[in-house]
């Protein structure tokens, strides 16, 4: 069956009091009343309104419609889980339409023995982002979740939760983490859904992610690349000693092995050398620079027939 949006059928939001829901009700019923309206479907209206009006009108149904619609649009889809209100006796009125369907097993009155409708919480969905040392290392991190409740008057309202969520060495992009029972709470003394956060990584200009590899540019000098040197390059994971080998370009490949993001097996490091000039502005510089030009025969576009 397509999902109805009630709230749209009476005109009014959901934080919407009892009251509001039946003046809205009154207000609708009389302007498409026969007596009243000339508009040839006033009566599909009306039967529209009754709808509505017969789910958010009863405290107990709109309870069970609110949970379980908390994310539904009108007209899509929709098929409630199964035994959703077995806690309910008796039946809806009206046939063949949402209403009837949803609510074939719900009325007024709760089973015999005070048995009252119970339903699991809704599971919770949302994204955290973190630095990709936390990847590394491991963190906590606090998130607020904005989340639909009940108040006392039966409205609902939107009330915030903070959440210290632990993050896991070698998380990575994509991966989702289950906190069980911190999802929307359930109804009738049910248990609570779960809470599902996906991982997201900070943007970081120093680093590219590709699944547990990382990659990163590293500067370095004329005479570093030429002559080979050791030189401290910090990363995710502290300050390491690094190797250039004598001859190297821009471009050059070093892969530290196990440098990654954690994990069976540890990602790799690989940093990428990029040979950077000093600039030629002083006298002393640019004389260099013609010393070079002059004692150095060399042409780099010789390979390519310049």
């Amino acid at each position: 069956m397509e999902y109805k949006d009630y709230y749209k059928t009476l005109g009014i939001d959901k934080g919407a009091s009892a009251e509001d829901v039946k003046k809205a009700y009154r207000k609708l019923v009389r302007k498409y009343h026969p007596d009243v309206s000339k508009a040839p479907d006033a009566d599909h209206k009306t039967k529209e309104v009754n709808e509505a009006y017969g789910v958010l009108g009863d405290a107990d149904k709109r309870a069970a419609y609110d949970a379980l619609g908390r994310t539904r649009r009108a007209g899509e889809p929709f098929q409630p889980p199964p035994d959703w209100g077995s806690g309910f006796d008796g039946g809806a009125a009206g046939s063949n339409d949402f209403f009837s369907d949803l609510f074939a097993h719900v009325g007024r009155r709760a089973r015999p023995g005070g048995q009252s409708f119970q339903m699991r919480g809704d599971d919770i969905h949302a994204a955290i982002t973190i630095d990709l040392s936390d990847a590394y290392h491991g963190s906590t991190r606090a998130v607020t979740l904005r989340v639909p409740e009940h108040d006392a008057q039966g409205r609902v309202v939107t009330r915030e939760r903070v959440v210290n969520v632990k993050i896991p060495k070698g998380v990575l992009p994509g991966q989702q983490l289950r906190l069980a029972g911190q999802g929307h709470p359930g109804s009738g003394g049910a248990g609570p859904g779960d809470l599902f956060l996906e991982i997201q990584f900070h943007p970081d200009p120093r680093y590219r992610v590709e699944g547990r590899h990382v990659y990163a540019s590293v500067p370095v000098t004329p005479w570093e690349a030429a002559l080979g040197a050791s030189i401290g390059v910090p990363t995710p994971s502290g300050q390491v000693e690094v190797a250039v080998p004598p001859g190297s370009q821009t471009g050059r490949k070093l892969r530290l092995k196990g440098r990654g993001i954690p994990g069976t097996p540890a990602g790799d490091l690989y940093l990428i050398l990029e040979v950077v000039l000093p600039p030629a502005n002083t006298d002393k510089a640019r004389e260099l620079y013609r010393a070079m030009a002059r004692e150095l025969a060399f042409n780099p576009r010789a390979q390519a027939g310049a």
